[in-house]
């Protein structure tokens, strides 16, 4: 988990870094996904896609969204802090476009 004390662009530097951040972030700009979805898009373990959710839910830059519904279904989405990061996102995906 991320360190309180950071400043929290120093967290959001430190949690980019780690393994299908960047992919959750940029899949969940065209709206809310289910976790199943985001499994898929991102090809990481459950574990690990669980631990990455909660951590940028720590940071606010998603949202999780229970119904009461069975099956039990469950909705992330960007916050408003995370659509702020839009722009930065796009210009790392035209990075990664052209480094291929």
């Amino acid at each position: 988990m991320l360190k309180p004390a950071e400043r929290p662009l120093e967290q959001l530097l430190e949690l980019m870094g780690h393994k299908g951040v960047f992919a959750i972030l940029h899949s969940l700009q065209s709206g809310p996904l289910r976790f199943g979805a985001l499994q898929q898009l991102t090809d990481l373990p459950p574990r690990t896609l669980s631990l990455r959710l909660k951590e940028l839910e720590e940071l606010r830059l998603i949202s999780r969204t229970e119904y009461n519904e069975v099956p039990p279904r469950v909705d992330y989405a960007l916050t408003e802090r995370g659509q702020s990061l839009r722009p930065a996102l796009e210009a790392l995906a035209r990075w990664e476009e052209q480094s291929r």
